[in-house]
């Protein structure tokens, strides 16, 4: 079995999810190519070598552009804030190599639109995907499977919400996720993303106009002096916060369905809440990431005195992922979904095919997730994606 050697560009939060995924994947799926986790890179030398050696890496790096032309690498992991994903994959895209980009696919629908361009045109059969691995949660696939089959008949109307609470402190420091000019965006870019695209995802529907209001709740904090996990410690001197903390959306889709979005990181008590429920004309379906091993299923065609929410356990050899784990009723946990990610972008690559999500589906994403913001700045008006 040839190897697939990969080089990721950055670490931190993201890093050690995609390098679980990396190092777990191939022990549990018969892939048709063997994941090589040859380097990792970072600015920090001394801090990478530590995460290379913790997580599995062969070496570490801090140059990312002699990395992505090495010969002997073959796919570039890219898990750096936005501001860098479009000069990096683009760079790797170019010199042949298939790129997984985190989401969101950049800061700007210009930069998306450039990587998407490179990735159609790279040479060799380069192939690139973006990084919305909540796809991958079983119970996820899983209601789209169900959708797509019609057992909740036509969808007439969509509710995702995306609730973090972490930023909640005003202590929490001014991190790279409150820079504009790093993050991209806030709330809206950082979790918002992925409701909206799951949404598309589950239902088979594109957001094609929106109507947005954005909202900066804590506009100053401590400037960060430590890192960790999400935040760290701050000092004496503030910075201004330049991103959204709440977004609050009504979409409509290509069907005419309408849609309602929320994403914010100040929902006190809720850690991780990516919920998505989708009514039908008979039936729906309600999944929760706090509760990732279920999916919930209303079916209007029952008898009346059977009607209620029944809870699937998706934990059966039947349901998408699970044949390669654990016998029934054995949770799985987030990690998992990114494993499931290193399995699709390997068959693809390995198939010659375009791997899902594109980068032309991220695209699609960040040019809602701009509309949005154009929107909320001109009083919330209706604007097309």
């Amino acid at each position: 079995m040839a190897p697939l050697r990969i080089a990721m560009i950055g670490h931190g939060f993201m890093g050690a999810a995609h390098s679980q995924g990396w190092r777990v994947a191939p022990h549990f799926f018969d892939l048709p190519a063997e994941p090589e986790m040859t380097v990792v890179v970072g600015r920090n030398a001394e801090s990478t070598g530590v995460d290379a050696a913790r997580w599995g890496w062969h070496e570490s790096a801090s140059d990312w552009r002699t990395v992505v032309t090495r010969d002997d690498i073959d796919v570039v992991d890219i898990v750096t804030p936005g501001d860098s994903h479009a000069e990096i994959a683009i760079a790797a895209l170019a010199a042949g190599k298939h790129v997984l980009c985190e989401k969101p696919l950049a800061n700007t629908v210009a930069e998306a639109e450039a990587m998407t361009e490179a990735a159609a045109n790279a040479p060799g059969g380069a192939l690139a995907m973006t990084g919305f691995t909540y796809r991958r949660v079983p119970a996820a696939a899983l209601a789209r499977d169900m959708v797509a089959a019609g057992r909740i008949g036509r969808v007439t109307q969509v509710r995702a919400s995306y609730l973090q609470d972490w930023l909640n402190d005003p202590a929490m420091p001014l991190t790279w996720r409150l820079q504009k000019e790093i993050a991209g965006s806030g709330a809206l870019g950082d979790i918002g993303a992925h409701a909206i695209d799951l949404s598309q995802f589950v239902t088979g529907m594109n957001l094609t106009s929106v109507s947005g209001t954005l909202q900066t709740i804590i506009t100053e904090r401590p400037i960060q002096e430590t890192s960790a996990g999400l935040g760290g410690t701050g000092g004496s001197e503030m910075g201004t916060v330049t991103v959204d903390d709440v977004a609050h959306i009504v979409g409509r889709y290509d069907s005419g369905v309408l849609g309602t979005f929320e994403a914010t990181r100040f929902a006190t008590g809720r850690k991780n809440a990516l919920r998505l429920e989708v009514s039908g004309t008979e039936g729906a379906i309600s999944f929760d990431l706090e509760d990732l091993n279920s999916l919930l299923f209303y079916d209007g065609t029952a008898r009346d005195s059977e009607r209620g929410f029944t809870k699937i356990l998706v934990t059966e050899p039947v349901h998408p992922y699970i044949p390669a784990w654990w016998p029934a009723g054995h949770m799985l946990g987030y990690e998992h979904g990114f494993s499931h990610q290193v399995k699709d972008f390997v068959e693809a690559i390995s198939a010659g095919i375009q791997p899902t999500p594109s980068f032309a589906d991220g695209l699609q994403v960040q040019r809602v997730l701009e509309a949005v913001e154009t929107s909320s700045a001109a009083g919330s008006a209706w604007t097309a994606v």
